[in-house]
């Protein structure tokens, strides 16, 4: 574990505080995109699920989307019963959950946060998430994934 990045290893301490297993696979090239990640994990791309970070009427929450989809902030406002959304900036995104964007987990932030999952994921019984790093990844159930971040499922792709 000490050969992995800082990062990475506070988010495996805060997973197994949870009690969830993380093997994490760290591509040094780096897994910046969806398709990064799914080229070198060897998935589809619906089969990423990225943890992206908006501000919901100044509140920082965390998305989890399917690899393959984008956000649609309007519509993601409506579901979650809120006036705006707009995507964090880095330095929101870093303060709200600990890590990069890129490299942001669907938990174990440095805060409680709320955290939504987009209905897209449930075509997929296993998914992939970043382990802290834009250069770590780790291979989970998807009812796994909800329940440790206590997500909400809601309709918010476009």
């Amino acid at each position: 574990m000490e050969h992995l990045p800082e990062a990475t290893q506070r988010f495996l301490r805060a997973a197994a505080a949870l009690g969830v297993p993380v093997e994490p696979v760290e591509f040094p090239a780096g897994t910046k995109t969806s398709a990064d990640a799914a080229a070198a994990v060897g998935c589809d791309t619906a089969q990423i699920a990225k943890s992206l970070v908006f501000m919901a009427d100044e509140e920082p929450i965390v998305v989890i989307t399917s690899g393959d989809r984008r956000v649609d902030t309007a519509v993601l406002a409506e579901a979650i019963a809120v006036s705006q959304v707009r995507r964090a900036s880095l330095d929101e995104c870093r303060e709200a959950t600990g890590y990069a964007a890129g490299g942001t987990p669907a938990f174990g932030h440095v805060a409680a946060l709320r955290v939504f999952a987009d209905v897209s994921l449930r075509r997929n019984d296993e998914v992939w998430s970043a382990a802290g790093t834009p250069t770590t990844v780790f291979p989970i159930p998807l009812s796994d994934l909800a329940e440790a971040a206590g997500a909400t499922w809601v309709d918010a792709a476009e």
